[in-house]
This record gives structure tokens, C-alpha cells and sequence, in this order.
């Protein structure tokens, strides 16, 4: 039950921080609405959009690079610990892994950089 708790914990503080980022990203990007109280008529345009894929794309690209490196980290650790020959194959999996990453990072240099 403690473990269920913490997770509660840090999915609520995680939940309320992309909240937030994303209530800063909207009026950076003028679609809230304006000191006048009118609404923003400019919309979205697409550099905008850009930047928000990109960031999108390095994000979640990291984020599910960093629960799989997490798992297969534990589980090439231990199967170090009973047989040494498997350093190998163990790192290969955990270089495959962080690959992943990377590509989110190339597609976001790609969002950001295209014409």
C-alpha cells in the first residue's frame, strides 16, 4: 500500500507540472486571452506548432526511454550478477533502448530546423 501511495504522489505532482507547462505554453504562444479581455484572434501558427512537437517529441521520447532503461537495467544487472558472459547481450539491449531516445531527439532538431 506505501508503494501505491507514493505512486499517487508523484503521478498528482507530475500531472499538476504538465498543467502547468501547458497553461505557460498557451499564453507564450498568445491563445489565452488578452489583457482586454478579448480573444486572441492570431491563433496558432505553425513555428508554434513546431516547437510544441519538438517538445512533445523529446519528452515523451525520454520519458519512455527512461522506464524501459530503468527495467532493463534491473533485469541486466541481475543477469550479470549469475553469469558474467551476458555483459554483452545485456548492453546491447540497454544501447537499444536509450536509441530511442535519440530519435526523439533527431525529430525534434528536424521539427525545429525544417523549412
Amino acid at each position: 500500500m506505501k508503494i501505491v501511495k507514493k505512486l499517487a504522489l508523484t503521478t498528482s505532482i507530475a500531472l499538476s507540472m504538465a498543467i502547468t507547462m501547458l497553461m505557460l505554453t498557451a499564453k507564450a504562444l498568445g491563445l489565452s486571452e488578452a489583457d482586454t479581455g478579448a480573444a486572441s484572434t492570431t491563433g496558432i501558427d505553425s513555428r508554434g506548432a513546431s516547437f510544441i512537437g519538438a517538445g512533445l517529441a523529446v519528452g515523451l521520447a525520454g520519458f519512455g526511454s527512461a522506464v524501459g532503461m530503468g527495467n532493463a537495467g534491473a533485469a541486466a544487472i541481475g543477469a550479470i550478477s549469475e553469469d558474467k558472459s551476458l555483459f554483452g547481450n545485456a548492453l546491447v539491449f540497454v544501447v537499444l533502448i536509450e536509441a530511442v531516445a535519440i530519435y526523439g531527439l533527431l525529430v525534434a532538431l528536424l521539427l525545429i530546423f525544417a523549412a
